[in-house]
């Protein structure tokens, strides 16, 4: 059974749903962030990284959500949760998420993780002043470029659209309206209806 560490309102939901759509066995285990949890040294010996997610399986633990997202898709091939017999197509995908992964979480964490890059408090409040502005430009591009419609990748549903919409989801925090980009918005809301997402979304608000 695969066991995946998560925490709430983190990109750790992406897995989370990804796991569900696919059907998988496995077993969700939530981190406290309140409590410092994922500093926790048994934590830490599952990922050192003291983040999440990370993904425990028979061969090992994974972590970053781009690498777990192609796990569970390449694992579980019956879910179709990717172009797997397409390279091109499947590195479109694999573009698309990391991509989330390496500039728009990134621009997302300046809100509440200006220390990654400064200890400077006046930097700090000027990282956090620039969110709404660099996520703007990042939904701007993904919904000029990147999102085909209805799904991510067009027709076919991927393990793009559950990254996207945990992303999506923190855009009100940052700042950002939603409305303002109408295909992530109706991205957004068609994936609050799947079952999967529901069943994910219970479990991470109890």
């Amino acid at each position: 059974m695969l066991k995946l560490f998560y925490a709430p309102h983190t990109c750790s939901m992406a897995s989370h749903i990804a796991l569900e759509e696919a059907g998988a066995d496995y077993e969700a285990v939530r981190v406290d962030f309140r409590s410092n949890g994922q500093r926790a040294p048994e934590y830490l010996a599952i990922n050192p990284k003291g983040r999440v997610p990370a993904l425990v399986t028979e061969r090992g633990v994974l972590t970053e959500t781009p690498a777990i997202l192609a796990y569970i898709a390449q694992s579980i091939p019956r879910a179709r949760l990717a172009p797997l017999d397409d390279p091109f197509a499947f590195a479109r995908v694999q573009a698309f998420n990391s991509y989330l992964c390496s500039t728009v979480h990134v621009a997302h964490a300046h809100r509440m993780r200006g220390q990654r890059w400064t200890d400077d408090p006046a930097a700090i409040e000027a990282l956090k002043l620039k969110v709404p502005q660099n996520m703007s430009d990042c939904m701007d591009l993904i919904e000029r470029d990147m999102l085909a419609g209805p799904w991510v990748m067009g027709e076919a549903y991927t393990i793009c659209d559950p990254y996207l919409f945990t992303i999506s989801q923190w855009l009100k925090g940052d700042g950002v309206d939603a409305a303002r980009f109408p295909k992530v918005n109706d991205h957004m809301h068609r994936m609050a209806e799947r079952p999967a997402v529901k069943k994910v979304l219970a479990v991470v608000k109890s």
